[in-house]
């Protein structure tokens, strides 16, 4: 599995009046770590979807497990790689660490869709490329889709 590290700083803005950071700012924070991920394959999400049809990756489920607080002026680290592979879903883990320690597990569920072939303006799920497969699948990232 190729994991993707990003660095993230927590602002004041992240945080409830207790400066602890609100929940729901590690949901938008794996949000983009997952397009983070899918860059270190060489291309851009919007790119793979062009490349390969795609309309988009909706999420189908959303999970975490905080375990150790964070606060305005930590520092993270988001270690994120596709842990699960179906046939048209797949599901990202991402480990949030602070200061070496797991402060925060979360997982995402998507799901590949592409639009629907007779209903205008619906979509549906389609089998993953291979080439994305792979590429996230390649623990080293030496495997690198093409536009």
């Amino acid at each position: 599995m190729l994991i993707n590290s990003r660095a993230l700083h927590v602002e004041w803005g992240d945080c409830d009046a207790a400066g602890i950071v609100f929940y729901p700012r590690y949901y938008a924070w794996f949000d983009a770590c997952t397009f983070s991920l899918f860059g270190r394959t060489g291309l851009t999400m919007r790119a793979l979807w062009d490349k390969h049809g795609s309309v988009g990756t909706p999420l189908i489920d959303a999970r975490a497990r905080f375990i150790i607080p964070s606060r305005w002026g930590d520092d993270l680290v988001c270690e994120s790689g596709v842990s699960e592979w179906g046939q048209s879903s797949f599901t990202v883990q991402h480990r949030m660490m602070k200061d070496g320690k797991l402060a925060v597990e979360g997982f995402e569920k998507r799901v590949w869709v592409v639009p629907h072939p007779t209903e205008k303006g619906r979509i549906k799920s389609a089998p993953i490329p291979g080439d994305i497969v792979a590429s996230l699948s390649d623990a080293t990232g030496a495997t690198k889709c093409e536009a």
